[in-house]
């Protein structure tokens, strides 16, 4: 018998609630006169949630890490927040920095950097600096639906472009075709690789799972036009998620391999601090029947846990459902044509192209 839906729950948001981190005292905080803490005792249960978007102005844009477990060192991240409202989002609890939910408060409550371009443009032309990919779409997605209004990631794929600086970028979004111009571009000088996230085929679990995300057709269909237009693209099939999703990673990528992909990879489900319990939430709303089965698989290969954070083996999981999903995925690619080591070589970018950008009207030398 279906359970009846969380009570905050609403159609075209991912998250069931605006769940309240723990981990920085709001939950606790002492109510302080303010409207807000009665506003729903006074005017009712809420309203239709309606995205909102701050602009705010940092210092600096280029951040850099030291993680052993992704393939870049600096990345660039235009927006916070996203309104794809992809329930399963790793970025989610970066809301919580901010005592904002990483619930619904990730997906309606946006921040963009209007600055971004001009900082970015700053930091390049540093005498000192030394040119590495910055990867965009590290965190929130660049091609989310306010990037048409801000147009922040094409302002910086154009610094790229005049710097001569290799970038690469990974969305979710069929957008990015927005800026195929700029793209084909950067991919002629090996400056650009492109990846997208598919995580199912079905359009109706998309609109459960990723409710503001494009079609998974659509997205398919984008690969055909970066191939077509000579960039080097990978499919990320991404999340997995036991029972509920895995059921399509064979055709996820034979549909992309039919479109000329001939880079793929795959990524299990991860639920850090407030995904796991908004997740759970998502499943008793969406899936109740199978809710257990699937948190079941999802600690069998996170040794135990919701989720493993540690090092070296956040990103690889293991036991006997990983060793499946891993036979599984190979297989694919094999009876697809997708030679994933071969494929490396497409993704090896240009930096000696480098040239520091102008800033202040100063024209360059050479």
């Amino acid at each position: 018998m279906q359970k009846p839906p969380h009570p905050d729950y609403q159609r075209g948001r991912g998250a069931a609630s605006a769940a309240v981190p723990t981990r920085f005292g709001l939950a606790t905080r002492e109510t302080d006169g303010d409207w807000r803490d009665h506003v729903q005792s006074l005017d009712g249960p809420p309203v239709k949630l309606r995205t909102e978007v701050t602009e705010e102005r940092p210092r600096t844009i280029l951040s850099f890490n030291q993680s052993p477990d992704v393939p870049f060192d600096r990345s660039v991240n235009g927006y916070r927040g996203c309104e794809h409202g992809c329930v399963y989002c790793f970025a989610r609890p970066t809301h919580a920095f901010h005592d904002l939910s990483p619930g619904l408060d990730f997906e309606t409550r946006l921040f963009a950097k209007p600055d971004a371009a001009r900082l970015l443009r700053e930091t390049l032309a540093k005498p000192r600096y030394k040119p590495a990919p910055i990867a965009l779409g590290t965190n929130t997605d660049p091609y989310q639906p306010i990037e048409k209004r801000y147009r922040i990631t094409r302002q910086v794929l154009e610094v790229c472009l005049d710097a001569r600086h290799p970038v690469t970028i990974t969305t979710k979004s069929d957008r990015v075709l927005d800026d195929l111009d700029l793209i084909a571009d950067l991919a002629e000088q090996r400056l650009v690789a492109v990846a997208i996230s598919v995580t199912s085929l079905d359009p109706r679990l998309s609109g459960k799972l990723e409710p503001r995300c494009p079609s998974p057709a659509k997205r398919v269909a984008a690969f055909g036009r970066l191939v077509e237009a000579g960039v080097p693209v990978h499919c990320s099939v991404s999340p997995v998620i036991p029972a509920i999703t895995d059921e399509y990673m064979e055709g996820i990528i034979a549909a992309v391999a039919a479109q000329g992909v001939k880079s793929a990879g795959w990524i299990p489900l991860r639920l850090p601090h407030e995904v796991a319990p908004l997740f759970r939430e998502w499943l008793d709303v969406h899936y109740p029947d199978r809710a257990g089965k699937v948190m079941g698989i999802v600690r069998s290969i996170r040794g135990g846990r919701d989720n493993d954070p540690d090092f070296f083996t956040r990103m690889k999981p293991s036991g006997v459902w990983a060793d499946l999903f891993r036979a599984r995925f190979n297989l694919a690619c094999k009876r697809a044509g997708i030679d994933r080591e071969k494929a490396r070589i497409l993704f090896e970018l240009d930096c000696s192209r480098f040239r520091p950008p102008e800033t202040g009207g100063q024209m360059r030398l050479l």
